[in-house]
């Protein structure tokens, strides 16, 4: 018997063409589990950490351009007086400078110490009110990089690697916990002195995490992020009806592709949406006290890093994560008695000022605060008699609050501020002690990407304990 062409009828057909049985009921599963997974998620809902956390938020002051540790925190008599001498050979054998000879003569400290506080840390004269929190915080001495340029000493101190494209600590920390504000992003970032960081917005990328957890960059004064007011004619009904169809047709692109790009533009419209309402309130620094301002040396109206500090209490108050203030530049190859006189007096106030307000307000316990750049500078001159190069052996950070040892100090540079002799820590290891204090293992916050997990330390980094409460 011969069979006609209607008689022919294929698997395929039948699950594309049939709207009952069994190829019906799978199909519709499937795409229901798919919209369900493809459902605009809140990637930056709170989340609970690895183990108990001391932290909950970090505000990192980041020094961009590098501060001289031998003018601020690492008194070197010794340096001192081999002033306008060549170092020991045995002391460069294999050494890599930036720009200098490394041949060059030995430069002196150009300012004087003094011991302060009841933990007797010593600190230059340039730094009088830091020098009123020094039993609040935790000295490093003993910090070491693997850069000695800018860009990527930077990348390497804000994402853990040199090379461009990487998660920044930002990111990270807000992948692993969330945010607990909602109208504001979990990480924030705030640029003052002369110029943004070498590293450019790659300090405080994403990579490839979702670009939902990069930070966000404000300006101190006015709308924090431009373009956040309604244009004339556009109301709040308007916006709100506008957002609302946006949204309709992301959800359905969603559905459809399941990029994970389209919820953070989801969540950025919805962000950007409540931002009109809180960023303001949070931007009028007019309301904080007198006395607040005048602790801070805060000037509303008038960007400074000062502000931005003020700023960082009031954002970490309202559940922000992640909270960073870069200040550039501190790059003295030359004039440097003239222009850390300037950084100094930009900084030493309103760096001082946030420790005793967190302190007081009862945030500190809480909150994680770090000071420092990306390396240090060399014992030997460059720019004639007044300037330092890049260093990477050895330089100095400070840290304070969230669950910190207060009023210690750790490690020590040899008698030139050369290289370190004890205690160790490289950045790896201040990536592994921040995460650490935030809840997690540096090894198990990892992000599956190209075929292997990723983390923030990638292969490195040891729990720096002696700096543990």
């Amino acid at each position: 018997m011969k069979l006609t062409p209607q008689q022919y009828i294929s698997r395929r057909w039948f699950f594309e063409q049939c709207g009952v049985g069994l190829g019906a009921v799978a199909l519709k599963s499937l795409l229901a589990e798919s919209a369900q997974a493809a459902a605009p998620a809140d990637l930056l809902a709170p989340k609970p950490p690895q183990f108990p956390a001391k932290a909950k938020n970090v505000i990192f002051l980041f020094m961009a351009g590098a501060p001289s540790h031998l003018e601020l925190f690492d008194n070197k008599p010794e340096l001192k007086k081999f002033d306008g001498t060549l170092p020991p050979p045995e002391l460069l054998k294999g050494y890599r400078s930036a720009f200098i000879n490394p041949n060059s003569k030995l430069l002196g400290p150009k300012f004087e110490f003094k011991k302060y506080g009841q933990s007797g840390a010593e600190l230059t004269n340039l730094l009088p009110h830091l020098s009123t929190i020094v039993d609040d915080i935790a000295i490093v001495k003993s910090m070491v990089t693997d850069a000695f340029n800018h860009a990527p000493g930077q990348l390497l101190m804000n994402t853990g690697t040199m090379q461009f494209g990487r998660p920044s600590m930002g990111a990270w920390v807000t992948y692993g916990l969330g945010s607990e504000s909602k109208n504001l992003p979990a990480f924030v970032v705030f640029s003052s002195g002369k110029k943004g960081p070498s590293g450019g917005n790659s300090c405080w990328g994403s990579g490839f995490l979702p670009t939902v957890y990069q930070g966000v960059q404000f300006r101190s004064s006015g709308d924090p992020v431009l373009y956040l007011s309604n244009p004339a004619g556009v109301d709040t009904e308007l916006q709100r009806d506008s957002l609302d169809s946006i949204s309709r047709l992301n959800d359905i692109h969603l559905g459809v592709s399941g990029d994970p790009e389209i919820s953070t533009r989801i969540n950025s419209f919805e962000m950007a949406f409540r931002m009109q309402s809180s960023a303001p309130e949070l931007m009028d620094i007019a309301k904080e006290s007198k006395e607040t301002l005048e602790m801070y040396g805060a000037e509303p109206g008038k960007p400074s890093f000062a502000n931005n500090c003020l700023l960082a209490r009031r954002l970490v108050e309202r559940g922000v994560r992640f909270v960073q203030l870069y200040h550039e530049a501190w790059d003295q190859h030359s004039a440097l008695v003239k222009d850390i006189k300037i950084n100094c007096q930009d900084t030493d106030r309103a760096c001082a000022a946030l420790i005793k307000d967190l302190k007081q307000r009862g945030l500190l316990e809480n909150t994680l605060v770090v000071w420092g750049g990306e390396f240090g500078r060399t014992p030997m001159v460059q720019g004639g008699d007044d300037g330092r190069d890049h260093h990477p052996n050895a330089f100095t950070m400070w840290l304070a609050g969230g669950g910190i040892k207060p009023g210690v100090t750790i490690g020590e540079s040899d008698d030139l501020g050369f290289n370190v002799v004890k205690d160790k820590v490289h950045v790896h290891d201040l990536h592994a002690t921040i995460l650490h204090l935030l809840g997690f293992d540096h090894t198990k916050l990892t992000y599956k990407f190209q075929g292997r997990p990723f983390r923030l330390t990638d292969v490195h980094g040891e729990v720096a304990k002696q700096l543990l409460a």
